[in-house]
């Protein structure tokens, strides 16, 4: 799907598991929204009682330089191109609130966007836990000689079979 010119798969790319969250970072927010980091963090720290710590935190200098390894963060001039402060990552609950204090058309139009690609997220999520819960219940079900067929299984589940469809939900630690 395609909106705005941005792709709903564009966005579950950037959608990142932090600290156990589903979290998007505040410069590919603004990306997506067309403004410059500098001004959806002002636009937040004005609003600071609509973002409490479970829409919002602050990356500590670990997480942001992993993120650095993961993203390119230089701009094509290069030198003292590096951020000044360490991002922020807001839930998905602090995405949806970022639209109160972004009013703009485009911004509106990218935040329905960014809502849908949560919720895909979510319900792949949630069907790979149920698809999990079926094997296992099986293999309770059938005896031994079926074992090697549930192990290879579980391996799949372990591992991508295809890591495109899960680009983005890399956890950071």
């Amino acid at each position: 799907m395609r909106t705005n010119g941005i792709q709903v798969r564009t966005i579950e790319e950037k959608i990142l598991i932090i600290r156990g969250h589903r979290v998007m970072i505040d410069n590919h927010l603004a990306k997506l929204y067309g403004v410059k980091t500098k001004v959806l963090i002002q636009a937040v720290k004005r609003n600071m009682k609509r973002f409490p710590s479970d829409f919002m935190l602050r990356l500590s200098p670990q997480e942001s330089r992993s993120l650095r390894s993961q993203f390119v963060t230089l701009n094509a001039k290069g030198r003292g191109q590096h951020r000044k402060y360490l991002p922020y990552a807001f839930t998905e609950n602090g995405v949806a609130m970022l639209s109160s204090v972004l009013r703009s058309e485009n911004a509106i139009q990218v935040n329905v966007q960014i809502m849908r690609a949560f919720t895909k997220v979510r319900e792949w999520l949630t069907t790979h836990r149920e698809l999990q819960e079926k094997i296992k219940k099986l293999e309770r079900k059938f005896d031994r000689k079926y074992a090697i067929v549930f192990q290879t299984i579980r391996q799949l589940f372990d591992r991508p079979m295809n890591p495109t469809p899960l680009q983005g939900f890399e956890i950071i630690k």
